[in-house]
């Protein structure tokens, strides 16, 4: 694994505790940046909190419920005041909801996924600038999907919040270039996380699998690694763009 230029970097990863925001969390920790580990289950921040820092890293763990934007900014607050800045956000944490066909969606999924997946990186967002504004800048990655690009059956909340979170990326990105701020989403194809292994059998990761050119479902921390370039300085003249990391999927 490659190793970027953010030491002495502050970041923050909502969702760090599983999945991809863990390996997230990891590779920018490995890498020098000082790291808030935030997820609505504490107990699993703390775990990643503890593999950084066996690996050398700096890191502390925070409870946060993204859909709360009083959390959200806790969050914020508390990062700058344990590490002194924020310079990179990771905004991660998200749902999967109910599979159900658009005229049959319940509105209480609806809502749930919304609140996390959509207004969740909203909230994060905000309170993000405005703490790289007063820092003098920094990059903010927000976490999509290739559902953000193209739609898929009886996940009516979930496609429609990633492709949300594609549009508020490009917007941000195009307001705060000159506070310094890049802003970028990350479109991961279909990952190995506990996620897919709670909900799917190996019948159905096969098929999964089959849909991605590559052969296979894809790792987090093959997605970390794009992350943690984009919230690196190597990026510095990417900002407003997403980026599909998916195994050729949306290449068909």
């Amino acid at each position: 694994m490659a190793f970027y230029d953010v030491a002495g970097k502050v970041a923050v990863v909502s969702g760090g505790g599983s999945g991809i925001g863990a390996a997230c969390a990891l590779t920018l920790g490995r890498s020098g940046a000082k790291v808030a580990v935030a997820d609505v289950q504490v107990d699993a921040a703390r775990t990643v909190v503890s593999a950084i820092g066996d690996s050398g890293g700096e890191a502390h763990a925070l409870e946060v419920d993204v859909s709360d934007p009083a959390s959200v900014d806790d969050m914020v607050q508390a990062t700058m005041e344990r590490f002194g800045a924020l310079d990179i956000g990771v905004n991660n944490a998200g749902i999967g909801g109910d599979h159900t066909p658009t005229g049959d969606y319940p509105l209480a999924s609806w809502r749930s996924v919304m609140s996390v997946n959509l207004d969740g990186v909203f909230y994060c967002t905000r309170a993000e600038i405005g703490a790289m504004r007063a820092n003098g800048g920094g990059s903010i990655v927000n976490m999509a999907s290739v559902l953000g690009s193209v739609g898929w059956p009886e996940s009516v909340a979930y496609v429609a919040a990633k492709h949300g979170v594609v549009g508020l990326t490009k917007s941000a990105a195009i307001e705060h270039a000159a506070d310094g701020i890049r802003v970028n989403a990350v479109g991961p194809g279909f990952i190995n996380t506990p996620l897919i292994a709670r909900d799917l059998d190996e019948g159905s990761i096969a098929l999964l699998a089959d849909l991605h050119p590559l052969g296979r479902i894809g790792e987090a921390h093959e997605v970390a690694e794009l992350v943690a370039w984009l919230a690196s300085d190597a990026a510095s003249f990417a900002t407003g763009t997403y980026y599909p990391i998916d195994g050729g999927y949306l290449a068909r």
